[in-house]
């Protein structure tokens, strides 16, 4: 059996590949895929894998692009971290729809389901599926911010978010460009607020998404230094002594 992984983050496909192989050691697993145009490359041009691994984010775009210009007839396993493309996935050959972070059971079960019905596989009842899964689904993180700018106010979505930074009891967004808003939140109640698999807080300061960090550095007194992709900061980015531990457990994908 060989399975085909398209995951744009280093960190989740590393995890994914780990957890396969606890799960059989015989599994082949193919050299990762971390765009749009490299997978449609990959299945024009290869024999299509027995199943996939498929995030639906990627560094060019949404995965379901890949079925427009792939006639794909394999079995889908989709990870993602937004439950907002659950009938979409549904309607593309998916046999399972995991939100990362992906532990080994929901991995293990939907292997197994999928080994169950390879024989005959059909196409499910899509949107059933995705009801049932939507029913089901408890983890709900907000997906955008009100943000003001000046005297408007305007919209960013959660993956478009680098950090935020607490300075003088003011909190700031600061995005991906480096642009910085001011929100009505303290950083203690954006915690609960953010999803954990992207989002940690790696002092009193400060909370950083995980797709901005660009370098991890050891720094003075036990204490982590980060060098972030496009932001740049008056003073250093750094994960205080008491958090190491816990976010070198969330680098690697796991749950605190």
């Amino acid at each position: 059996m060989n399975i085909l992984i398209i995951e744009d983050e280093m960190l989740a496909a590393e995890r994914l590949k780990m957890l396969i192989n606890q799960y059989d050691p015989g599994i082949r697993i193919e050299p990762v895929l971390e765009s749009i145009e490299e997978s449609v490359h990959r299945l024009k041009t290869k024999p299509h894998p027995e199943l996939l691994l498929m995030d639906i984010h990627l560094s060019d775009g949404h995965s379901f692009e890949i079925f427009k210009q792939v006639d794909l007839q394999r079995p889908v396993i989709f990870t993602t971290a937004y439950d907002d493309y659950a009938i979409d996935a549904f309607r593309h050959f998916s046999i399972d729809y995991i939100l990362k972070p992906v532990t080994a059971q929901h991995l293990a079960n939907a292997i197994h389901k999928y080994r169950t019905i390879s024989s005959a596989f059909y196409p499910p009842d899509y949107n059933s599926w995705a009801t049932q899964w939507k029913v089901n689904s408890t983890a709900r993180y907000k997906d955008r911010f009100l943000a003001k700018l000046g005297t408007r106010s305007i919209f960013i979505n959660a993956e478009d978010i680098a950090c935020f930074q607490a300075d003088n009891k003011i909190v700031y967004l600061i995005d991906r460009e480096g642009n910085r808003f001011i929100i009505n939140y303290t950083l203690e109640k954006l915690e609960p607020l953010l999803d954990p698999y992207h989002f940690f807080r790696i002092n009193r300061k400060m909370i950083v998404h995980s797709k901005v960090i660009d370098v991890v550095k050891q720094f003075y007194n036990g204490r982590l230094k980060l060098m972030l992709k496009n932001i740049n900061m008056n003073e250093d980015i750094l994960v205080s002594r008491e958090r190491v531990n816990d976010f070198r457990k969330w680098a690697e994908g796991g749950l605190l």
